[in-house]
């Protein structure tokens, strides 16, 4: 049995709106699960209704097999971080963090044994002493942070933390945030619509849409085996293949032609990093093919480059990993390989086909 289990969630706001539809994960124990999706998806209200803030309108939330339907918040024995620090101005750092143990009736010297080492696990064991009003957004983070963990939860809660963050602060604290739940060994479910933040951090991804699980999986199986076309277009980037004589013959050359032909109204597309700027397809024991092009635009980025083709299959974005502007062509004709595992097909409902 999973650690936490929610079966067939569904949430309705009102008689027109349904902000959760039927929808089923699981949990193991010390695992970082991360719902991904973008705004007004269903993410949220979904975490809500584990931490008790929400009441299903139908389906079940069990821990450990134990139903939580009918347990209010502060008995459900979960800590959550919020996105807005929450934290309390008036009260000191160890204070802070000591808020949830003083409301659970927890004994003085206990708390004076517990927030201490919640303080040092985020770093901040030298300033437990001083006001949040004199600290860093992240270093106010980290206090939300200790204060979810001191009371030894059942789960943790993080509801799009970093967003209030600058983006290098947000790549530095996902990181100490991975590493203090392995640390401490907590199921954590995390809420973001990062799509980079949930590869880097997660073991596995449930990508949401409307309310409904689109896809759940690892960072690898979601990125490189998306099962929709929604997952393929939101996480990460692709190229859309326009239809035509040219995708058509470029899906002859790579055997998909027959696949095409059974699903009508089906769409193709490429990452742009699997495309090759190449004069000749490389060897490597699969159907490739070659797409003629020219450079519209180069945009280099250091430790890569993109560039726009303009082609008979529309504007196709190629990434180019360490360019050297002496090596890469800038303008003119250029020959773009391609190769049939690159190639990814959609039938006309966006579900994947031939994956």
């Amino acid at each position: 049995m999973a650690y936490l289990t929610v079966a067939n969630a569904t949430k309705r706001f009102g008689e027109t709106f349904t902000a959760l539809k039927d929808v089923s994960i699981s949990v193991e124990r010390g695992e970082f699960f991360t719902l991904l999706g973008p705004s007004g998806c269903g993410k949220t209200t979904l975490l809500r209704s584990i931490a008790g803030f929400n009441q299903l309108t139908s389906g079940s939330i069990l821990i450990e097999g134990r139903d939580l339907g009918s347990v209010p918040p502060h008995k459900r024995d979960i800590g959550m971080v919020f996105q807005d620090y929450a934290v309390f101005p008036h009260l000191t750092v160890f204070d802070n963090v000591a808020f949830g143990l003083k409301a659970r009736k927890v004994a003085k010297d206990e708390i004076a044994r517990r927030v201490p080492q919640a303080l040092d696990a985020v770093r901040l064991g030298a300033l437990a002493d001083r006001l949040p009003a004199a600290m860093s957004g992240g270093q106010q983070q980290r206090i939300g942070l200790a204060r979810a963990m001191v009371i030894n939860p059942q789960l943790l809660l993080m509801d799009e933390p970093l967003s209030n963050l600058d983006a290098k602060l947000r790549v530095e604290l996902r990181e100490e945030i991975r590493d203090i739940q392995k640390q401490i060994g907590i199921a954590a479910i995390y809420v973001t619509h990062d799509q980079e933040e949930a590869l880097a951090i997660s073991d596995r991804i449930c990508v949401m849409s409307n309310g409904h699980v689109e896809q759940l999986g690892t960072p690898q199986q979601i990125y490189g085996n998306p099962q929709t076309l929604f997952v393929a277009s939101f996480v990460g980037t692709i190229n859309a293949l326009q239809p035509g004589a040219a995708l058509d013959g470029l899906l002859t050359t790579l055997g998909l032609a027959e696949l095409a032909a059974v699903h009508a109204n089906s769409k193709w597309v490429v990452r742009p990093e699997n495309l090759v700027i190449a004069k000749v397809a490389a060897a490597s024991g699969e159907p490739q093919a070659t797409i003629s092009g020219r450079i519209a635009k180069y945009t280099y980025l250091g430790r890569e480059a993109h560039l726009q083709i303009r082609t008979d299959l529309g504007d196709l974005v190629v990434h180019v990993a360490n360019p050297d502007r002496t090596s890469v062509q800038l303008e003119g004709e250029v020959t773009v390989a391609v190769a049939r595992s690159a190639v990814l097909g959609f039938d006309a409902d966006g579900k994947r086909i031939g994956g």
